[in-house]
């Protein structure tokens, strides 16, 4: 039996996520410096390790209620409350998942008709287009590269033009992979544009606490009954095995995600809820003192390319830098990016992985040690220097 002819056609013709791909491909490389995923190389917090061996001490190992239960949903909601003003009833507004993954599987199939429309300003984190694909839905790019990579007010008027019938709007802040911030009168401006459509904007958050330099501004305070919130605790607390994810959206929206949630995972693992909560309440600030330390490394990554004579999208939060391949590279970002793990031994992902507006450019993850960050710049700087044309 050709075993080929039983899997989902739909599925078949679906690429495989670029970034996990690449990783693995250049994984075997000796002395490699990944710089490739965003994984935090900082420790969970002491007191949230503790928080779950205590649960699980305590024999908090049997089924919740499946969307979370009501203490750390209360614990979410708190949260993004007293950070970003945001308002979410826990009972009703308010979804546990096993990370953002689920969560945007889980609102694309919750959302999404046949060849319904989502819409994602690009570059962008791999997962949203095939998710879509995955519910049945059809991706439609923004190229964002000719607007300093964030997606503009009159940009986005012009594609609704086009697609009014569009049934999302993918928006990540900080971005994935470019680290861009939009700012308050931004996200306004955006807010204007989609309150004349039936057009929900999908606010993928998850860096929200890795913002440097000002306060993170939630698209949900701008539009709210429009919106669906994506937030957890990967980025801010460094958990990102732990797998903890939450969606934020209105109550007629969450009613019909629960249904997807119980049908995809049913509850999150008991005792890592019993960390959520630990990290939501007495972890409160606990990203405060990563997000310094991500920032002194961004500013090591970012001097390091510029000795090396290398353009950068200057981050205003998450803990990626978008470099643009030198122009007289003779080949394209997959070909750097080949090159550069196999002869400087330093592993970053080609900017084509993330969709239209990526080619040309790279994408160096400085959630790692400051020490091989400071030798991947001096590798990088030597690679150029010897391979220059």
């Amino acid at each position: 039996m050709d075993l080929s002819k039983i899997i989902s056609s739909k599925i078949m013709n679906i690429e495989p996520e670029g970034i996990s791909t690449f990783s693995s491909e250049i994984a075997n490389i000796p002395d490699l410096i990944k710089l490739t995923v965003g994984e935090p190389d900082l420790k969970t917090p002491q007191h949230i390790k503790d928080a779950a061996i205590n649960a699980i001490n305590g024999d908090q190992t049997h089924y919740t209620d499946p969307v979370g239960s009501i203490e750390v949903r209360n614990a979410a909601a708190n949260f993004v409350n007293k950070k970003y003003g945001l308002n979410y009833d826990p009972k009703t507004e308010v979804v546990n998942t096993i990370g953002v993954s689920e969560a945007i599987l889980d609102v694309y199939l919750a959302l999404l008709n046949p060849r319904d429309e989502i819409l994602i300003p690009a570059p962008a984190f791999p997962v949203y287009a095939g998710a879509v694909q995955v519910a049945g839905g059809k991706v439609v790019f923004i190229d964002t590269s000719n607007d300093g990579f964030k997606l503009t007010a009159n940009r986005l008027a012009d594609t609704l033009k086009e697609h009014p019938h569009a049934k999302g709007l993918i928006l990540t802040c900080p971005n994935n992979p470019t680290g861009t911030v939009y700012s308050e009168s931004e996200l306004k401006a955006i807010a204007e544009v989609i309150k004349k459509y039936d057009t929900i904007v999908i606010s993928d958050e998850i860096y929200s606490e890795i913002t440097y330099g000002g306060q993170h501004h939630s698209f949900a305070n701008y539009l709210r009954n429009q919106t669906i919130v994506f937030n957890g605790l990967s980025k801010s607390h460094a958990m990102t095995g732990w797998r903890f994810g939450v969606i934020f959206a209105p109550a007629p929206i969450m009613k019909e995600l629960k249904k997807v949630h119980v049908f995809n995972t049913y509850n999150v693992s008991s005792f890592i809820q019993a960390a959520a909560i630990e990290a939501f309440t007495n972890g409160i600030n606990d990203a405060v003192e990563m997000r310094d330390i991500y920032q002194k490394r961004r500013d090591i990554v970012i001097n390091g390319l510029a000795e090396a004579g290398i353009h950068v999208v200057n981050p205003g939060g998450a803990f990626y830098i978008f470099a643009k391949v030198p122009e007289n590279y003779p080949g394209n970002s997959v070909d750097f990016c080949l090159a550069l793990a196999k002869q400087a031994h330093v592993g970053v992902v080609p900017g084509s992985a993330f969709g239209p507006g990526g080619e040309g450019f790279f994408r160096i993850s400085y959630a790692a040690s400051t020490e091989n960050l400071s030798e991947s710049m001096k590798r990088i700087k030597s690679f150029l220097t010897v391979k220059e044309p």
